[in-house]
C-alpha cells in the first residue's frame, strides 16, 4: 500500500524522540504504558472499561498495569458510583503527585523538541502535528448501522435536540418537528448511522427510505469530534446506503442557524431547492441526484 514506508519511518522517529524506547519512560521507573494510564486516569478518575476503550488495550494487559500501579500505591480501584458492577479507578494522593511530576517531565520533552528549531520551523512542526492528530482521530472513528433505540443512539439524539434548543431562535420542541420514529429508521424502512470514537458515541445521521427518494435526518456531531471531517463521513455513508437501495435522489432540510450544516451539504453536491415539506424549523431545503 502506498505510503506504508513513510508511516513506518514516522513512527520510528517519533518513538525515538519522545523516549518511548527507554525502559523507564520520562526517567521514571515504569513503562510508557503505565505512565499513559496515569495520564488517562487524571484528577477525575475513570471507569476501567472506559480506560481500556480509550487506549485500545486488552483487558489482561490493562489489569497487569493497574495491579502494578496499585502496588505502587498510586491508584485505588473501587465500584463505580454510577454502576457498582463496574470498576472505577482513581489516583491516590501519591498518584496525584506522581502525575504532576509526569506532566512537568512531559513538558520538558516537548520543549526539547521545539527549542532547537527556528521559529518558522517550530510553526511548521506544530501545524503538522495538528494535522496528524486530526487525521488520526478521524481514522479512529468507527461508523456502524445501529438501532435508533440503543443507548448510544439515544445519547446522540438527546444531545442533538439539546443543541438545537440552544441554537434555534425559537428553541426546539421535538414533538413539533417532522417525526422520524425508530421504526422508520430501522431497515428496511431506514437506517441510523452511529459514529463512535474509543467506544463513545460522537455523532449520528439517519436515512428514511421513501419510494422516490431518501430523506436525511438527525445529522449531528459532538463538539469534541468536530473539525475532523466526521460530518462528511456520516453523510457519505448515508448516501452509500441510499445508492444501495437504488434511491434516485436525497432530500433534506435545515435551519438557518446551522450554517456549518448548510456548508457541509453544499460541499457534498446538494443544491438548494424550493420547500418540499412544511417542516416548522426549516429555512433551507436541499436535494441531490444520485
Amino acid at each position: 500500500m502506498h505510503g506504508i514506508a513513510q508511516v513506518r519511518s514516522f513512527n520510528r522517529i517519533v518513538t525515538l524522540q519522545v523516549g518511548a524506547l527507554e525502559e523507564g519512560f520520562l526517567g521514571r521507573n515504569r513503562s510508557l504504558g503505565a505512565c499513559r494510564l496515569l495520564f488517562e486516569i487524571g484528577a477525575a478518575g475513570v471507569e476501567v472499561r472506559q480506560l481500556r476503550a480509550r487506549l485500545a488495550l486488552d483487558s489482561g494487559y490493562t489489569s497487569r498495569l493497574l495491579r502494578r500501579l496499585e502496588a505502587e500505591r498510586l491508584i485505588r480501584t473501587t465500584p463505580s458510583p454510577r454502576d457498582t458492577r463496574v470498576r472505577f479507578v482513581r489516583l491516590t494522593p501519591a498518584g496525584r503527585k506522581e502525575l504532576a511530576v509526569l506532566n512537568r517531565l512531559s513538558d520538558k520533552v516537548a520543549a526539547s523538541l521545539l527549542e532547537p528549531l527556528a521559529e518558522p520551523q517550530r510553526a511548521a512542526l506544530l501545524s503538522a502535528m495538528e494535522t496528524v492528530e486530526r487525521l488520526l482521530r478521524s481514522g479512529a472513528v468507527r461508523l456502524s448501522v445501529e438501532h435508533p433505540d440503543s443507548p448510544a443512539a439515544q445519547y446522540c439524539l438527546k444531545s442533538y435536540f439539546e443543541e438545537l434548543a440552544v441554537r434555534f431562535e425559537t428553541g426546539f420542541d421535538p414533538t413539533l418537528t417532522t417525526p422520524a420514529p425508530a421504526a422508520e429508521l430501522t431497515p428496511p424502512r431506514g437506517y441510523f448511522v452511529l459514529a463512535s470514537l474509543n467506544d463513545a458515541p460522537v455523532g449520528c445521521g439517519a436515512l428514511k427510505c421513501h419510494a422516490a427518494y431518501g430523506e436525511i435526518k438527525r445529522m449531528w456531531v459532538a463538539t469534541s469530534a468536530r473539525g475532523i471531517g466526521l460530518g462528511t463521513r456520516i453523510l457519505l455513508r448515508l448516501e452509500a446506503l441510499a445508492r444501495a437501495r437504488r434511491l434516485p435522489r436525497l432530500r433534506l432540510e435545515t435551519n438557518k442557524a446551522l450554517t456549518e450544516a448548510q456548508s457541509l451539504y453544499r460541499r457534498n453536491g446538494f443544491r438548494e431547492v424550493a420547500a418540499f415539506n412544511d417542516e416548522p424549523y426549516a429555512h433551507h431545503w436541499f436535494e441531490k441526484a444520485l
